[in-house]
């Protein structure tokens, strides 16, 4: 009996072993030079955020080899060394091949294996592209704040009509559209579905294609929420806009103090700003502008911050976290206003909205009534 038993477990064993050998792999394999004892990560973008799945110290070479189960709809992974990314996709058993040199991985690398990964690629240096050239059009010196302003929002309706037709409507099912829909300018989501009706509607085309190709996947009901959460803040949105008073009805002619907590956990006052011009910023970290709006005080911070500008920005939004993770690297004090009671204070009916603040801590102008924002900051100053 006892011989049995051994070969009954043995039997077992091996066949285990079978079906381990036999399961169905997604592997990603190649190299990436000159980035010899550095740590490469093989992450899984799940819903909630990057998971490391494996990771290897790089030799002399920079070859890897990382493998996942296969997935019945398509499935995001990435390849990391610190902040450099390489961004993939797999919908079958196929091996893809990576091959990069560090630290310009993110931006110069070639794929092969899969076309989902390599529309991907294209994506991805489009989108930088994108980047660079916001970047670019804040810095011209020969652009006020309102036509640097217009001039971003234009090339970022460019990029998106593009996306949105040679990607997006043409192949909604593939894994790379899907991307496109979460691809970000800065912090923000450049396919906003919270802030644009036809934004939503690209959420919903996905959502409805990933339901005939990969039903019941939970990628594909994340975007039917997506787009129904964003249906709902459009009607909430359209409600509001009923409701604005206009800018004249505003008090500018004594102190209208602040007190609220920053990033930090430190309290911070308006009045304590005494004696500094002040750019007074009612902001939203959630909204479609909110990028190229930090961009802008970027740079208006940086030309006039040596001269007496400060900049007391006071977010407000859902989302406290996203909005602590936005502010972590912006030079200026930014507050968080939960119950909206400095909306009232100011009698601020639509955001983004901004006043200047003369060296009394008294608004003097709000930005309805501001044609060049750097002769009105240098005429304060």
């Amino acid at each position: 009996m006892k011989s049995k038993y051994i070969l009954s477990f043995s039997a077992m064993a091996m066949a285990l072993l079978l079906e381990s050998c036999n399961e169905n792999k997604f592997t990603v394999v190649g190299e990436i030079t000159n980035a010899k004892d550095s740590i490469l990560y093989f992450e899984n973008i799940s819903l909630e955020g990057p998971v490391v799945l494996d990771s290897t110290k790089l030799g002399d070479d920079g070859s890897f080899t990382f493998s996942d189960k296969a997935h019945q709809a398509p499935e995001f992974y990435r390849l990391r060394i610190d902040g450099q990314i390489i961004n993939l996709s797999s919908d079958s058993t196929e091996t893809v091949t990576v091959k990069a040199r560090y630290p310009e991985m993110s931006w110069k690398y070639d794929v092969e294996g899969s076309e989902n990964c390599k529309k991907i690629q294209e994506l991805t240096y489009k989108q930088i592209a994108l980047q660079n050239r916001c970047i670019a059009i804040m810095q011209s010196p020969g652009l006020n704040y309102q036509a640097s302003a217009d001039s971003v929002t234009k090339v970022i309706e460019q990029y998106k009509e593009e996306v949105k037709r040679d990607y997006i409507i043409k192949e909604p099912m593939k894994a790379y559209s899907y991307f496109a829909l979460f691809q970000t300018l800065g912090a923000r989501l450049i396919f906003n579905p919270r802030e644009n009706r036809e934004d939503i509607k690209m959420f919903a085309a996905v959502a409805t294609s990933w339901d005939t190709f990969y039903p019941e996947s939970e990628r594909g009901t994340n975007l039917h929420n997506i787009a129904l959460e964003g249906m709902k803040t459009m009607r909430i949105v359209d409600s509001n806009n009923g409701m604005e008073i206009d800018a004249s009805k505003v008090h500018t002619t004594s102190v209208i103090d602040l007190t609220l907590t920053d990033n930090k956990g430190v309290v911070r006052k308006l009045s304590e700003m005494k004696g500094k011009v002040v750019l007074l910023d009612f902001h939203s970290f959630e909204a479609k502008e909110s990028t190229e709006r930090i961009m802008q005080l970027r740079s208006i911070y940086n030309k006039y911050h040596a001269q007496g500008l400060e900049i007391y920005q006071v977010a407000v939004g859902s989302n406290e976290h996203f909005w602590k993770t936005s502010v972590a690297a912006l030079p200026w004090v930014s507050v968080y206003d939960n119950t909206g009671s400095s909306l009232s204070t100011y009698n601020v009916q639509v955001i983004p909205t901004f006043f200047l603040l003369n060296r009394e801590c008294s608004p003097v102008k709000r930005d309805i009534d501001v044609k060049d924002i750097d002769a009105e900051i240098q005429a304060l100053l």
